[in-house]
């Protein structure tokens, strides 16, 4: 474990490595945002409901594009991040667009220090868990900031797509988190040519990992759905079978891609 002590600082650079990169590339598509596009995809929106006049606190949130989009549905919205160049830009960005989305800079394990209140609802999605090495500290965390009734919002890609290689040909991850991942990689996913490159640390989550750190936390499990496909054009290999959902070519709808969970604080 000692290679990934420092885990917070290697990844908080990478984060800042690469958020000009995702602010300019077509994927994070700003200009449209900025129009009033939403950044939100149909699974969520399902899932979220009708949020007017909620507060939601939204964990990891990037550059806050869906913090902002949470806000214009009318909710009252608190994004984290560990990236401060992220942080800022969110602040930019609400600024810009008359959003009073609000955002807090710094290690999801230590919001506790920067927050001090309960929401409706807690929502998080595709590729946060696996920045995080202790899901019962997530699950803890979750709780602490959910009113008693509140409903926990997840949406993220699904543990077996971790498992596979880049082409998705092997197996080359355990399914399991056995130890932390360090990798370093070029360009990003959301511009995969571009001139950037930074190191890592990731941790894969099995599903019972996560449902056990979510109901020994006095979360109560309302749904779990699992999709055979991406609204993110993100992994190699991938086809869009039909407008926003992608999948990969070779394995078409055979594995699952992402999967969500409705719970409530009891």
């Amino acid at each position: 474990m000692e290679a990934a002590d420092n885990y917070i600082e290697i990844n908080k650079h990478s984060w800042n490595n690469r958020t000009a990169t995702h602010l300019n590339s077509e994927f994070y598509n700003l200009a449209g945002f900025l129009k009033g596009e939403t950044s939100l995809n149909s699974i969520e929106l399902d899932l979220l409901k009708d949020i007017k006049g909620k507060r939601i606190l939204h964990l990891q949130c990037h550059f806050g594009q869906d913090t902002i989009s949470l806000s214009r549905l009318g909710a009252e919205v608190t994004g984290v991040d560990l990236s401060d160049k992220a942080i800022e830009i969110a602040r930019k960005i609400a600024k810009e667009t008359n959003s009073e989305a609000q955002f807090i800079c710094c290690d999801l394990y230590d919001l506790e220090k920067h927050l001090d209140t309960q929401f409706d609802m807690v929502f998080t999605s595709y590729g946060t868990i696996t920045w995080l090495p202790d899901l019962d500290k997530w699950g803890k965390l979750i709780s602490r900031f959910l009113k008693p009734g509140g409903k926990f919002i997840f949406v993220e890609f699904h543990p077996v797509v971790w498992m596979f290689d880049d082409n998705f040909e092997k197996i080359d991850y355990n399914y399991f988190n056995v130890a932390p991942i360090i990798e370093t990689e070029n360009g990003t996913y959301a511009d995969k040519n571009a001139d950037i490159s930074q190191s890592y640390v990731t941790w894969n989550h099995s599903m019972s990992e996560v449902i056990t750190a979510l109901v020994n936390n006095s979360i109560a499990l309302n749904e779990i759905q699992e999709f055979d496909y991406s609204p993110y054009n993100i992994f190699s290999c991938m086809m869009e079978s039909e407008p926003k959902k992608y999948r990969i070519k070779h394995l078409d709808n055979k594995i699952p891609l992402v999967y969500s969970i409705v719970g409530t604080k009891k």
